[in-house]
């Protein structure tokens, strides 16, 4: 396969007539690294893939892929490959053309490209398709296919444009795992455009979540769930939702809840330092300890719905003072609408965020 490259994005700016799309973006990707621009419709995500493509121009900044500056350079010329949302296969070719037939206008040896069609398809686990055409093909096996069509050019860097959006849930976690075990084996630079939560939080090496062409945050999976830098994070990341909560932190080191209720805020990793104010409190529902486990001052919730879900129960309550709260039960939950439920919240597993910026306290 082709030499791993790095990706190296400085003060890239985009616009569209009078529309700033990004604004003195500036990233870096290592070589062999798999990095997943997470985020809502129209963030800019697949902007900046295409502008890394060579799809789209940018208005200032540069572009280097290894160690050359491609800022300028056409897409064939440097060192890439992209596979699509749409499978975009010609129709009356076979599998095996589909693949090839790039290589063949490249003008490679007709041994080597024989070489490249079959170690991608063997990968792939598309050997026995190779001679059927698309219309024979189910939804996975196409993309199955396009990926292929990309992993053949044994690119430097792979991109990937929502490639999974169009399958169902069940081939979409299958391919993702395909996806998973094909940067194991080609330890390749992957950048991987998606507006999943899941696939980011299962591909990724590092996540780059973007809102209004601005990256929120750039971190590995587990430090963007657990420790989310402003709001925008929280909320985007997590299914179900991070719980928000509205409150004040006191002088003496609790969360004060309007009306009645307090959460202790000792073993909390702060941020800022003596901050006290309106605030908002985030925890997500399976670190909420309820019941005997929500220790001896706990809040009291009431039970509104309760939601089995195999292998655990999604328990949807509301507290005192009104506000609604989602926790995860173990998967035999003996509740049912109206029950009062004793909840407390570990400091640990807290996120506080400052009411007038969205920021992480």
């Amino acid at each position: 396969m082709g030499a791993t490259a790095n990706v190296d994005l400085k003060d890239i700016c985009i616009r569209f007539g009078s529309i700033r799309v990004l604004e003195n973006l500036n990233l870096t990707i290592a070589p062999g690294e798999f990095l997943v621009l997470l985020g809502p419709s129209g963030c800019g995500k697949s902007t900046l893939l295409n502008a890394i493509a060579g799809l789209l121009d940018i208005a200032e900044g540069e572009i280097h892929i290894g160690a050359r500056n491609v800022t300028w350079d056409e897409p064939k010329d440097r060192g890439i490959a992209m596979v699509f949302q749409s499978y975009a296969l010609y129709p009356r070719m076979s599998v095996r053309k589909n693949m090839s037939f790039g290589l063949e206008v490249a003008g490679l040896p007709k041994a080597e490209i024989a070489e490249r069609v079959a170690v991608a398809a063997q990968m792939l686990r598309l050997t026995e398709l190779l001679d059927r055409r698309p219309a024979e093909l189910s939804g996975g096996q196409r993309q199955r296919v396009a990926i292929g069509r990309a992993l053949v050019r044994q690119a430097g860097v792979y991109l990937f444009d929502e490639p999974l959006s169009n399958l169902d849930a069940q081939l979409r976690a299958e391919l993702r795992v395909e996806i998973k075990r094909l940067h194991a084996r080609l330890g390749a630079t992957m950048i991987y455009v998606t507006h999943d939560q899941i696939e980011a939080l299962t591909l990724a090496d590092r996540i780059a979540v973007m809102q209004g062409g601005v990256i929120q945050q750039l971190d590995t999976p587990m430090k963007v769930y657990r420790e989310p830098v402003n709001r925008f994070v929280a909320a985007f990341v997590g299914s179900p939702a991070m719980n928000f909560l509205p409150g004040r932190i006191e002088r003496d080191g609790f969360f004060q809840f309007p009306e009645d209720g307090r959460c202790a805020l000792e073993g909390y990793r702060w941020r800022t330092s003596d901050f006290t104010g309106a605030a908002t409190l985030g925890i997500r529902p399976e670190h909420i300890l309820y019941g005997a486990d929500a220790g001896p001052a706990p809040l009291i919730a009431n039970v509104e719905l309760v939601e089995p879900m195999g292998a655990d129960t999604l328990v949807w309550c509301r507290l005192p003072n009104g506000a609604p709260l989602a926790l995860r039960h173990a998967a035999e939950a003996a509740l049912k609408p109206g029950d009062p439920l004793p909840v407390a919240f570990p400091a640990d597993a807290l996120s506080l965020f400052d009411d007038a910026t969205g920021a992480r306290l």
